[in-house]
């Protein structure tokens, strides 16, 4: 198992039943995954400890750092029972929601969510069951709510239900994951992946939680969260684009360029984004995909996204292993293409007017210019090596830290090969352990040059200062 991986966007991928032994986590790490999902929707703690656990012995053995999402659930909406366990709908009729908890029938069921009633205007639309039944809301109170059913069908207990564009009074972490994030936290994981966000203080309520013990991602499931994309992409660490949910609340046809308008704002903020949901579905079955999800999966590469994610391919799927190899070489196959580079270039942000901006795009000018083998950033808190990420050089990004958890993190991020190391004493120093991890990694060769990024003093975060070219 080598250091390198041969592309730059990542892999995510999800663990379960299909991949919780050493032997199946291994083969998954050989294949190509770069980050490991823990989804806490599914699963007891004893079975996230294990996998985390196999994980951290397979990081030591491998000397590679391994990055651990753990995904929070996050609140789940849904109707309450009905007297015979099931109805039908019909197009046409009316449809009543209260929060009377007894059993309903085809005139009535309980909704036990007040925050949903208080939310609630005539002429709303709500979603049951992913999507595939659809009420219109002609009156409404604090209690209660009489629909149209517009798209109709069969119907039974606790079925989900989805409320678009309506800004709900919820807090995305409900008792059970304020549980989970205190066990995942416990066990070290590197990412936190938040579920239900809607709006900026979402983030900052999860963030007084965590404490500095792990990195944020933003799940942007809910079109109400698009609102506030800009200010919800400031206060997180990265971003995912959970485009199951998005596709439930949001007309199929505007999930594509939802995405790209995601992508391409997290790329100008150097915020790290991850594609995600059914990009290779038909493995979960089948031992290879359909044409149009390798077309998928190469358009969120196209686009510059810093990661995509396996779900049910790699967690519950007959084929985890063959998924992750096919999601390996497309990534390789597309970063091959000559024009992708050009429409990577064509998205490009400008620096902000800063010392440490202007350093970064100045080592990827220079790396270009002198055909540097590698771009090698020394980094404390990260925030050096992710702003190369978010210039896209056309060489390796190569983090030396001597922080494991930054390490760990940053494996996220496109481009980025880190390498955990002692800390650095001089500047020569630095120079010389640049030198001998880019040869020893693969990286560049003898007498090739290489381009170094720093600050100075050593250990001070956010201070890059430094622009050094070396030859190995």
């Amino acid at each position: 198992m080598t250091m390198r991986r041969q592309r730059c966007a990542k892999i995510v991928a999800t663990l379960g039943p299909a991949s919780s032994t050493a032997e199946q986590i291994r083969a998954l790490f050989a294949a190509g995954a770069d980050v490991f999902r823990l989804n806490f929707s599914h699963g007891e703690h004893a079975d996230h400890a294990e996998r985390v656990k196999i994980l951290r012995a397979l990081e030591q053995e491998t000397g590679r750092p391994i990055a651990i999402m753990m995904d929070l659930q996050g609140p789940k909406l849904r109707i309450g029972t009905f007297q015979n366990g099931r109805i039908e709908l019909h197009a046409g009729r009316h449809f009543n929601l209260d929060l009377d908890k007894a059993p309903g029938d085809d005139k009535r069921v309980c909704l036990p969510h007040p925050e949903i009633f208080k939310a609630l205007h005539p002429g709303d639309a709500l979603l049951l069951d992913d999507g595939k039944i659809r009420l219109k809301v002609l009156s409404c109170d604090a209690k209660s709510a009489e629909t149209e059913v517009i798209s109709g069908g069969p119907l039974s207990d606790r079925k989900g239900v989805n409320v678009p564009n309506a800004l709900l009074d919820l807090s995305p972490l409900t008792d059970k994951d304020r549980r989970d994030l205190q066990f995942g936290l416990d066990q070290g994981v590197d990412w936190v992946a938040l579920s239900f966000v809607q709006r900026p203080e979402d983030i900052a309520e999860a963030r007084k939680l965590i404490a500095g013990r792990a990195t944020i991602i933003a799940k942007l499931e809910k079109p109400s969260a698009i609102k506030h994309l800009d200010a919800i992409i400031e206060q997180t660490d990265a971003v995912m684009v959970a485009r199951g949910d998005l596709g439930v609340e949001m007309a199929p046809e505007d999930v594509p360029p939802m995405q790209k308008r995601i992508v391409r704002a997290c790329r100008m903020a150097g915020k790290p984004v991850i594609v995600a949901t059914q990009m290779l579905e038909s493995m979960i079955t089948a031992p290879a995909p359909t044409r149009a999800e390798v077309s998928d999966v190469a358009t969120a590469v196209y686009d510059g996204a810093d990661a995509v994610m396996l779900s049910a391919e790699s967690a519950a799927g007959q084929y985890p292993v063959d998924s992750v190899a096919m999601m390996n070489r497309i990534i390789a196959r597309v970063e091959r293409d000559d024009l992708y580079r050009t429409i990577l270039d064509a998205v490009h942000g400008t620096p902000d007017a800063t010392s440490p901006d202007a350093i970064t795009a100045a080592a990827r000018s220079v790396a270009e210019t002198i055909g540097a083998a590698a771009i090698v950033t020394y980094t404390t808190s990260g925030s050096t090596t992710l702003r190369a990420s978010r210039e896209r050089p056309p060489v390796p990004i190569l983090c030396l830290t001597a922080s494991q958890a930054t390490a760990r993190r940053l494996v996220l991020a496109w481009g980025v090969h880190p390498v955990p190391m002692r800390d650095v004493r001089s500047f020569s120093d630095m120079v010389q352990s640049a030198q001998a991890v880019t040869l020893r990694e693969g990286f560049a060769h003898k007498d090739d040059k290489i381009v170094i990024t720093a600050g100075v003093p050593f250990g001070t975060p956010g201070a890059t200062n430094v622009l050094r070219i070396a030859r190995v």
